[in-house]
Order: C-alpha cells, then structure tokens, then sequence
C-alpha cells in the first residue's frame, strides 16, 4: 500500500531536492569568488552589455526595500523560510508525472535558501552580474535569482502547457 501510495502521490519527487542543493553550492561558490576577486562597485568588462560588478542588496527584487532601516532583513528572511518550507510541503504532493513542476519548484527552493544564506550570515544579499544596453542599466542580480526566475518562468508556462482541472473534459462544475 505504501509503494502504491508513494508511485501515485510522487514521494519520488523529494529525489529532486539534490538541484536544489547543487543551485545552493554554486551560487553561494560564485558570491565568495566575487567578494574575492572583485572589488566593490567597480565594473569588469566581460563583453558588451555585460559587466562583472559586485553589489549588496539590502532589499529584494530590484533592490525593493533596501533604504528601510534594516527590518526588511528578517522580513524577508522569515519569508523566504516560510515560502522554501511550503514548496518542500508542495514537491512531497506531486504526482509522479509532475516532474516539471518539480524541477520549478527546487530551482526556486534552492535559490531561495542561496539568498538566505546571505542575508543571515551578511545582511544583505551579494549580487554580481550586470547587464545593460547603452545607459539603462538592469539591477544586478546572482545565480540565485537567476534560478529563482527560471523556477517561477517554468511554473508561468506550465499553465500554458496543461489544462486547467475540468475544461479538459468539458465538464462545467462549480
């Protein structure tokens, strides 16, 4: 019964949390190479429209919240936590044919607990790459985000890609 269970509700799933621990290991790997070899606020060309510059965000997103007084710290700690233990809570439900709603969801854990880190043990979150056409300037950003982005990226087309529950059957119950 327990086998049967595991197959049709995807405990199978939690197998996915080795990305989520290699998304950890590589970013917090390139924010203590880019705290080594670069020097803070100082642009290194790497082609164009793309620099090596390495900043702190106190904030979130686009910097969201960096010049409150140093609240959103915890803030957006707790709130990371709470979101990374409702994701695992979320990838123990899968099915086992939700495998791309797994992956999502790792990509985003581990990127969450990536900036966790930093906040935590620096109070600020280290962001290093930096893209930009002419003079606008996209806000820097780490591995992290970049997982956190892909994750939410996949879950937006998963809602393109499956049905939603009931109009696939033409069913119209409410």
């Amino acid at each position: 019964m327990d086998a049967v269970m595991t197959d049709e509700t995807g405990g199978s799933k939690m197998k996915w949390l080795w990305l989520a621990v290699l998304i950890i290991a590589l970013d917090l790997g390139t924010k203590a190479m880019a705290t080594a070899m670069l020097t803070y606020a100082s642009p290194v060309p790497v082609m164009p429209s793309f620099n090596l510059t390495l900043l702190h965000n106190t904030g979130a997103a686009f910097s969201f919240l960096a010049g409150a007084a140093g609240w959103q710290r915890w803030f957006f700690v707790v709130l990371a936590i709470g979101v990374s233990v409702a994701l695992v809570v979320w990838l123990k439900t899968l099915k086992r044919n939700e495998t791309w709603t797994a992956i999502a969801i790792v990509l985003i854990l581990g990127g969450a607990l990536g900036n966790v880190y930093d906040r935590v043990v620096h109070g600020y979150v280290v962001d290093f790459l930096h893209f930009y056409w002419n003079d606008w300037h996209f806000p820097a950003f780490n591995l992290a985000d970049t997982a956190i982005t892909i994750g939410a990226g996949m879950m937006i087309l998963d809602m393109f890609r499956k049905p939603a529950e009931g109009v696939a059957d033409g069913s119209d119950e409410h």
